[in-house]
């Protein structure tokens, strides 16, 4: 993915959830090292708040509607709630009010396992809300990553009609 082709290949999304696996072994590694410190209330609330307000709602939405379409307020609501810089805004004021603890490791937790192990990022207005195989983005995929790339050198001999020039 580059900033004009907005999508990832097989490799790029498995090496972009492995980041996110080794943040989630960072998190649990000092949570666990910490566990006897943890105040489990804020802990659980803090693990169980993102999805109920981003991605429950939705979900329901989703299962209830006929034909799969829901508001982007759903999708809005997901991708506020699972967003980094949201989270980070909350990690944040809460140690502003009320000074650090090791129940907020929870917060990377949750995000890290969602996009590590899940492998759930950010939800797209375009696509249903649940995953669900996209044909026209399976094509484009088949196409672009199941066959050798060609080199600069061949696309450009290919593309002005010079074959064989031994340049």
């Amino acid at each position: 993915m580059d900033q004009v082709n907005s999508f990832e290949s097989p490799t790029t999304v498995r090496l972009h959830r492995t980041e996110y696996l080794a943040g989630l072994a960072v998190s649990l590694g000092f949570f666990i090292a910490h566990i006897g410190d943890v105040r489990w209330l804020p802990a659980i609330v803090l693990f169980v708040y993102i999805d109920l307000i981003g991605y429950i709602p939705g979900a329901i939405a989703y299962r209830k509607s006929p034909d799969k379409h829901i508001p982007k307020t759903y999708y809005v609501l997901y991708n506020t709630m699972h967003s980094l810089l949201t989270q980070g805004l909350v990690i944040g004021l809460w140690v502003l009010i009320s000074g650090w603890e090791w129940a907020l490791l929870v917060v990377p937790i949750h995000l890290c396992a969602d996009r590590g192990v899940f492998g759930n990022f950010m939800k797209p207005f375009a696509l249903p809300f649940e995953p669900v195989p996209n044909a026209e983005f399976a094509e484009l995929s088949r196409n672009l990553f199941a066959k050798p790339r060609a080199t600069a050198t061949t696309a450009t001999t290919a593309a002005s009609g010079v074959v064989g020039s031994g340049r």
